[in-house]
């Protein structure tokens, strides 16, 4: 089986190739090459048992889709995109690389006759705005607050349309804020969401620019890649025509995680996080939503974290190796 996995170089893209390293195969069959592409080159995992590219490229380039799907891998896990605050700050830049890129992609794999590959489609709990219920159920309306949210709203959509026409077999993830992300802070504007824990568990300080009262969705890394690896290999005979599916998580206030740290950590950890408001991220958090009832998902098999503790042990499991900064 070959794979193709779109913004390699990132997080999710690094674990999930990672994760098929460690496997060895995907939903049974084995894994003979995974082609990496991002604008910069992608590390290839260690002691994989398949052959490994890095492709150095930009999907928003005309041409640049067409060269990767050559070769017709099996399955395309696309995760090119620009992050939210990112997409909020540079317009033209957003719809440039989040929507001009998928929509390359769709019409390159569509032009090649007898080609359907599986396409798994990472959008965004951003393609809701507010007012909210308590809870957004399946049925919600998808009117997003933000250019990024639209973007990967309209993503959804031509996912669904070019699956329906038998294009390629497509599933949107709408992934939730992923936490706690290692690494250094990136521009996403749900960055501090991160921050927060990872910082302070690193002897670091950490800046937190929003209320205490924040509520958000979240997940682990590890429970995004395990999303990834079910939607390549689930039935899709099961979704019906609307692709896009809402990814179970965990909703919780900012209060509520430093509380969790809290308890995990200890109190000198959580000394380390200082209240800095930033009106422009506190804004556009505002329009987010906080809960969901991701039914659909969680009948198909999707599954993640049940509580905000077992968030911040699996990144002291995963990333810490055990430890942290008392």
């Amino acid at each position: 089986m070959h794979i193709l996995v779109l913004g390699g170089a990132g997080m999710v893209g690094r674990k999930f190739i990672e994760r098929l390293a460690r496997d060895g195969g995907l939903g049974g069959k084995p894994v003979t090459r995974v082609t990496a592409q991002d604008v910069v080159p992608a590390s290839p995992p260690p002691a994989a048992p398949f052959d490994f590219e890095a492709v150095v490229s930009d999907l928003s380039v005309e041409g640049a889709a067409e060269t990767l799907i050559a070769t017709r891998p099996e399955l395309i896990v696309h995760l090119a995109a620009i992050v939210s605050g990112e997409a909020e700050a540079d317009f033209d830049k957003g719809y440039r690389i989040n929507l001009d890129g998928t929509r390359y992609l769709f019409e390159a794999i569509r032009r090649i006759e007898g080609y359907t590959p599986r396409l798994v489609f990472t959008s965004s709990v951003a393609v809701f705005g507010a007012p909210f219920h308590d809870k957004i159920e399946d049925e919600f309306f998808t009117t997003p607050l933000t250019s990024y949210g639209t973007q990967k709203a309209i993503g959804e959509l031509l996912l669904c349309d070019y699956s329906r026409r038998g294009f390629f077999d497509g599933v949107g993830i709408r992934l939730p804020t992923i936490c706690v992300r290692p690494g250094k802070p990136n521009k996403a504007a749900s960055g501090f969401f991160s921050n927060i824990i990872r910082e302070p568990l690193n002897g670091e300080e950490a800046v937190l620019p929003v209320s205490d009262q924040v509520r958000h969705w979240h997940a682990s890394p590890r429970s995004a890649v395990g999303f990834l690896v079910h939607a390549a290999t689930m039935d899709t005979t099961k979704i019906g025509p609307r692709r896009a599916l809402t990814m179970p998580g965990y909703s919780c206030t900012v209060a509520e995680q430093i509380e969790t740290l809290r308890k995990v950590a200890g109190e000198n950890v959580v000394k380390r996080i200082k209240r800095v408001p930033d009106p422009v991220i506190d804004g556009i958090v505002a329009g987010w939503p906080r809960n969901f009832d991701p039914q659909r998902a969680l009948a198909l098999g999707f599954k993640a974290e049940s509580n905000f503790e077992e968030i911040i042990r699996v990144h002291i499991e995963d990333e810490l190796h055990g430890t942290f900064v008392k």
